[in-house]
């Protein structure tokens, strides 16, 4: 397991956590000039002379000064149609949850990769994108890993310890061992096949779009962090924070397209995190791209994005931005943890960016 700084692994009750918790994470931005002064990026600006609202880092804090409980509840088959099982590799391994749908039994259309966020799990995951419903439509499988609480307490993707950032070594490679194994038993190419995450999620998924670029031909990044983002947790909780180095991907880079996902008011994962994705994923397409910007109302919610194509017409990022969405899955179902219903609907979006599919 990840070993987290010394002010995290005395655990902690009731007001003491909190406070404890409070205390990390002032600690933790004062170590990195986050405090006591304007902040840069969408959660505070030096116009605006504005600190962003830590409450999300507070919380986050409080949970990884949590002690690890033994004997966590595997994910049980769900009653949307999924099967559990449990891969294992040279690197490690995870359980999962795979939704195959009656669509897909002559010939899966594509494969989907679902990475959970904290404190959530697959089928939590899967409940709350409903992605279940569109590969039904569609004829697609999904995928869902589940992180061992054994690897992190909170069922974190570490995508912010360095031993997991890199190709065939740790959570990258078990859940690209994963998906080379279900694409192989659906005929699955890399062309067909994408990976999707929600916040810790979202950050693994970058993680796996740049290490694994073989595997995966298409990112889905919701409210996510950049590659390299973070190598620890004080980084971790600065670029949280929109304040941590703005790591360029080394020249030559190759990275999937991608559509990328984020909310104006997410207090958790500041808004310029999108930015900076989207950033990295044109760098790496080259200057010869075609940018285009489409505006709209969604539920009287705001929203734009903008799309970057290639001379032949292939999209190579979206970038979306909803106005008034926090850290939530867009147009989400409340059947699952830390979503928002009023749209726009990102499980679509994302299965169109994908395969075409409306």
């Amino acid at each position: 397991m990840f070993k987290f700084n010394a002010g995290a692994l005395h655990p902690a009750t009731g007001d003491a956590r909190l406070s404890a918790a409070q205390d990390l994470v002032s600690r933790t931005l004062a170590q990195h000039g986050l405090s006591g002064g304007p902040m840069n990026g969408q959660n505070g600006s030096a116009a605006t002379g504005r600190m962003p609202d830590l409450s999300g880092l507070v919380a986050m804090a409080s949970l990884m000064q949590q002690p690890h409980r033994p004997g966590a509840t595997r994910p049980a088959t769900s009653d949307h149609g999924m099967t559990a099982g449990t891969h294992r590799c040279a690197a490690g391994q995870r359980d999962y949850l795979l939704h195959v749908p009656a669509s897909a039994q002559d010939g899966a259309t594509g494969l989907i990769v679902m990475l959970h966020g904290c404190t959530q799990t697959a089928a939590d995951f899967a409940a709350g994108t409903q992605m279940n419903a569109l590969a039904d439509r569609d004829g697609f499988v999904v995928l869902y890993p589940q992180q061992s609480r054994g690897d992190n307490a909170q069922s974190c993707w570490n995508w912010f310890s360095r031993g997991d950032q890199l190709r065939d070594r740790g959570e990258p490679a078990i859940i690209a061992d994963l998906t080379r194994k279900v694409a192989a038993e659906h005929g699955m190419s890399p062309d067909r096949t994408a990976v999707a995450g929600l916040s810790a999620g979202g950050a693994m998924a970058v993680i796996l779009g740049q290490t694994h670029a073989d595997v995966f031909g298409a990112v889905g990044v919701h409210s996510g962090l950049p590659y390299s983002a973070a190598r620890d947790v004080p980084s971790a909780f600065a670029a949280m924070a929109g304040n941590g180095a703005d790591v360029a991907l080394p020249s030559g880079t190759t990275t999937p397209r991608s559509i990328v996902i984020h909310g104006s008011t997410d207090t958790t994962v500041a808004p310029v995190n999108g930015d900076r994705i989207a950033r990295h994923v044109r760098a790496a397409a080259g200057p010869a791209t075609i940018e285009t910007t489409a505006t709209g109302t969604t539920n009287g919610r705001a929203w734009t994005c903008d799309t970057a194509a290639k001379p032949d017409g292939r999209i190579v990022l979206e970038h979306w931005r909803i106005d008034g969405l926090g850290h939530a899955w867009s147009g989400g179902n409340p059947a699952g943890s830390h979503t928002d219903g009023r749209g726009p609907d990102a499980s679509a979006a994302m299965v169109r960016f994908f395969f075409g599919e409306a």
